[in-house]
């Protein structure tokens, strides 16, 4: 799995994140557009230079994506949060 940069700004296929939040890619597209499912982006910085984390926030569920440069999913970490 990748995640394309463009102009500084991540895309994920929407079946690649259907697939780790355990919904549809329908389901993903409307909830990012209602705002259901949130993200944030990290760039890193020194040693960290280079890489990229991604997060994303749906109702009790938080997906973190640790990438390198080139958009290349390092690292997946999904985790518990508790009601938002």
């Amino acid at each position: 799995m990748k995640i394309d940069m463009q102009n500084g700004q991540p895309t994920i296929d929407a079946a690649d994140l259907a697939a780790l939040l355990n919904l549809t890619p329908d389901e993903v597209r409307e909830r990012m557009r209602s705002g259901q499912i949130t993200s944030k982006l990290e760039i890193g910085e020194g040693e960290d230079a280079g890489k990229m984390r991604l997060h994303f926030f749906h109702d009790d569920m938080r997906l973190r994506l640790t990438c390198s440069s080139d958009g290349t999913v390092l690292k997946t970490l999904r985790t518990k949060t508790g009601a938002r």
